[in-house]
């Protein structure tokens, strides 16, 4: 149970009290500031507190951004102040020091003692903890109406101004993630707010219609499985269901502030979870009619998520840097080309959100044959990959930005470095001082270069040894330079692509069936392992265990286990081999995850609510 401290003299007519008890606050009234630090101190040190003035005049919605929102320690809007248990020690101390210097002197001299006014109380309150150099998080009211009026005719007003504003359309609306595409903002979120809206009211979850749209995302993909045509449409149809819901989840967490670390871990991995699902059986039915799509399949998945590991990386690389200069040009002309209103719609759909990506998909699967959708995915997110991670380089370049030891090391924790490569760096490292992005380049080519050529060899098998050498050699000392954020990538496609060459290879030549698809589940496993990686650092939760990036031999160990694997084995048994390697790794990372997830959620980690990928 939340509890507010009601502080001022009550306003006959006043919601207030109405207001804070609907929004599960249990209502207290001080008498004066001395009282108010006195219930403070008695609100147990777990519980939200806080100090709302009595004049207060608003919307409800006002108050419970304010008040309410669990993201932050601390929250204020005028005349009203809150604390989580992480602020309540700030809170405390700024309440004590209001206590000691706002005496009242009539009431001293009328022989009160030191009775404190209370009027403003929590508006003092806020700005004593920014004096102290507290993080107070002030949210975006828009439209919305917060204010203490200081007599009958501002109360009278700023009641007028309540009244004139519809607060469920504004809330409505800020429910709607800002920044998603053209799909999403013209053809989903019209109606998917009032989805989320009908959630809200029915008491659902956003964790439950998270799990709602996995579950239609997976018997989309098992109607795909099916082959038929009849089960390619209804597989379409139930995809752009899957993904309203997907949008709804995270409008029901705005609209009523619901939001968790587990359930911002559930929407991230559930919508990578549904998107492979689909590949999966979109390549399950191609194979019913004859047509073996798996290459394909494994092809997008590998392009989806390097391309999201482009876009990770660059964002951590920048996230604490300080510029050179703040004229960026390439900043300059974005700023500029946002000013025309339809070049803003144009770049969101090139880059192929996941709206237009799902839409793409949910259409094509309907109308075409799975080769055709997976050849146009592949063609389109092969530009926006291009076109962004131009962007990207061109920016870093023009921007030349010193990188933060913070930087560094999350790139280094995305790089999933396991013991050969650490040992690498450490032996070799000061011998060979070599540029962090041509090492890595120059790892990826080597080992990317025979897998193409001769498949399973032993010769892909020397390339992969060189490849955990020079791999070492990227890491040896921290990512600070202009393009290191692009190592990471470069990994993830070195290994990535080195599976998908020996396992398309030794299908090709031995005419096994299985290799693919076997090929496809191994890099599932790592890819949930890498995105999990994403999740807790954009958590501020540090990178996995190290038991488990051992365990997982990290990207250089598990990709010279399969070049090695591949040379050794004959098809049949390199096939049972990938797919032990995929359990293996799927049930480590996947355990692992949970147990974390799980743990943080229960510990009282900070909410959080990543809006990830934009829509």
């Amino acid at each position: 149970m939340s509890t507010a401290i009601l502080t001022g003299q009550p306003v006959p007519g006043s919601s207030i009290e109405g207001d804070l008890r609907a929004l599960g606050f249990e209502v207290h009234v001080a008498t004066d500031t001395a009282h108010a630090e006195t219930l403070l101190a008695q609100v147990p040190a777990d519980q939200r507190v806080a100090v709302v003035d009595a004049r207060f005049v608003g919307h409800l919605h006002a108050l419970r951004l304010g008040l309410a929102d669990p993201r932050f320690a601390l929250a204020a809007i005028p005349g009203a102040v809150s604390a989580r248990a992480a602020g309540r020690a700030a809170l405390s101390r700024a309440m004590a020091r209001e206590n000691g210097s706002h005496e009242n002197p009539a009431a001293a001299a009328a022989g009160g003692g030191s009775a404190v006014v209370v009027d403003d109380l929590a508006d003092r309150v806020t700005a004593a903890l920014d004096a102290d150099g507290a993080d107070v998080h002030r949210p975006a009211l828009g439209s919305l109406v917060a204010a203490v009026p200081a007599d009958p005719q501002a109360r009278n007003e700023a009641r007028q101004a309540v009244a004139s504003v519809d607060e469920e359309a504004v809330r409505l609306k800020s429910a709607v993630k800002s920044g998603d595409g053209l799909f999403t903002t013209y053809c989903i979120s019209p109606y998917s707010r009032y989805v989320a809206r009908w959630c809200a009211r029915r008491g659902l979850t956003p964790n439950l219609v998270t799990t709602a749209s996995l579950l239609t995302a997976l018997v989309a993909a098992a109607c795909a499985a099916t082959g038929t045509r009849v089960g390619f449409v209804a597989a379409g149809v139930l995809l752009i269901a899957s993904f309203v819901l997907d949008c709804a989840d995270g409008q029901l967490a705005r609209y009523s502030l619901q939001y968790s670390t587990l359930g911002a871990w559930l929407d991230a991995t559930f919508d990578r979870a549904k998107e492979f699902a689909f590949y999966a059986g979109l390549a399950l039915g191609a194979a019913r009619g004859g047509d073996d799509v798996w290459a394909l399949a494994l092809g997008a998945m590998i392009l989806q998520t390097c391309r999201h590991m482009v876009d990770f990386a660059f964002i951590e690389a920048q996230q604490d840097a300080a510029a050179g200069s703040s004229a960026e040009p390439t900043a300059a002309l974005s700023d500029r080309l946002d000013g025309v209103g339809w070049t803003v719609w144009v770049r969101r759909v090139i880059i192929l959100p996941i709206g237009e990506r799902w839409a793409m998909i949910a259409v094509l699967t309907a109308v075409a044959t799975p080769r055709v959708t997976f050849v146009a995915l592949l063609v389109w997110m092969a530009f926006a990959t291009a076109y962004t991670t131009a962007g990207r380089v061109l920016r870093s370049v023009t921007r030349r930005a010193r990188r933060t030891d913070r930087a560094a090391g999350a790139l280094a924790d995305l790089a999933d470095s396991g013991p050969l490569a650490q040992a690498a760096a450490r032996d070799l490292g000061e011998r060979f001082r070599v540029p962090a992005l041509l090492a890595a380049a120059t790892g990826a080519l080597v080992v990317l270069l025979p897998a193409a050529l001769w498949g399973p060899a032993w010769a892909t098998a020397a390339g992969a040894a060189l490849y955990t050498a020079l791999s070492g050699l990227a890491v040896a000392r921290p990512l600070k330079g202009v393009l290191d954020w692009l190592v990471p990538p470069l990994f993830r496609a070195a290994e990535y692509g080195t599976v998908l060459l020996l396992a398309a290879k030794a299908s090709a030549d031995s005419g096994v069936n299985g290799v693919l698809p076997a090929a496809f589940g191994l890099v599932a496993a790592v890819a949930y392992h890498h995105y999990d990686t994403v999740y807790r650092i954009r958590g501020n939760a540090g990178a996995p265990p190290a038991w488990l990036i051992r365990a997982t031999g990290g990207h250089e160990g598990r990709t010279l286990l399969v070049t090695v694997l591949a040379a050794l084995l004959t098809a049949s048994q390199f096939k049972v081999a990938l797919t032990v390697l995929a359990v293996a790794v799927g049930l480590l990372v996947l355990a692992e995850s949970i147990r974390f997830w799980v743990a943080a959620h229960k510990g009282g980690a900070p909410a959080v609510h990543d809006e990830g990928e934009t829509a």
